[in-house]
């Protein structure tokens, strides 16, 4: 199994899944991505195009010496995990993603959603050079810190998480290519449209109803995007969904995988179905 962190954070995102999977006998692999603590950061913003992330991934798993992976990936880690579904789905067991919408399904509502377009500025600002990298590292990465509590429930991001989150960002290059994703993405956006075509792989889709910078109404279209999905829906969870609920989101995880308590049978044979969870 692989698990992908997402935007500020590094492997340590996924601290209170990785006990869970592993006792579950899985054998647990968790990346820091490109630009991130301790993995390479390229200069190059084309160093961080989406095909080179997904190509990380299938090179993780050979690494492992497998030839196939259950992925569970978060915010931008989930992103990859939808594209190397579509790229590579004879690579993948099955695929979770949490709290990040299928490209296609962001792309429309961006089009159509003033709301959720006012929620994205954020992705515009870091498009600028250098400037962004200043005002996030500042002050041993005070407004970073501050973003993730603002994003999060009171309880979600202790002190000691936060001072673990600070030593991984002051790293040279790692703010410069942990932005790099967001300014690859613009330039992958503005070139090619995210693929339409239904993804095969058994998919769970894991999403914190509270989410500040990515709307719910973009979970049920997602997981309609597989012919084999699923959603779940945490009504007090936040975009940290797997910090926020851990115990929920270990026991999904580990159902969707066929090892927990049978769920797996609920299944929709069509495209998507909702369960909500408090």
């Amino acid at each position: 199994m692989v698990l992908l962190h997402g935007f500020p954070e590094f492997w340590y995102g996924w601290y209170r899944q990785i006990p869970a999977l592993a006792e579950a006998g899985y054998r647990v692999v968790v990346p820091d991505q490109r630009g991130y603590n301790r993995s390479d950061a390229p200069q190059a913003v084309a160093a961080y195009d989406m095909d080179r992330l997904v190509d990380d991934v299938c090179a993780v798993i050979d690494a492992a010496d497998r030839e196939q992976a259950s992925v569970v990936g978060h915010d931008w880690g989930a992103m990859v995990g939808w594209h190397l579904a579509h790229a590579h789905p004879e690579r993948l067991r099955c695929l979770a993603v949490l709290n990040v919408p299928h490209p296609h399904v962001f792309r429309e509502t961006l089009r159509s959603s003033p709301t959720q377009l006012l929620r994205s500025t954020y992705a515009l600002f870091f498009q600028l050079p250098v400037v962004p990298e200043w005002l996030l590292g500042r002050d041993d990465g005070h407004l970073l810190a501050a973003l993730l509590r603002w994003s999060s429930r009171p309880d979600t991001f202790t002190d000691t998480d936060l001072a673990i989150y600070r030593k991984s960002w002051r790293r040279s290059g790692r703010l410069r290519g942990m932005l790099h994703w967001y300014r690859a993405a613009a330039r992958r956006a503005l070139r090619t449209a995210p693929p339409t075509d239904p993804i095969d792989v058994p998919t769970l889709v894991i999403w914190g109803a509270q989410d500040v910078a990515l709307s719910r109404r973009m979970a049920a279209p997602s997981a309609a995007m597989c012919t084999d999905g699923r959603l779940e829906v945490l009504d007090d969870a936040t975009h940290w969904v797997q910090h926020d609920a851990p115990a929920i989101v270990n026991r999904l995880l580990l159902d969707h995988l066929g090892v927990g308590n049978g769920r797996m049978g609920e299944r929709g044979k069509g495209r998507g179905g909702e369960m909500s969870n408090s």
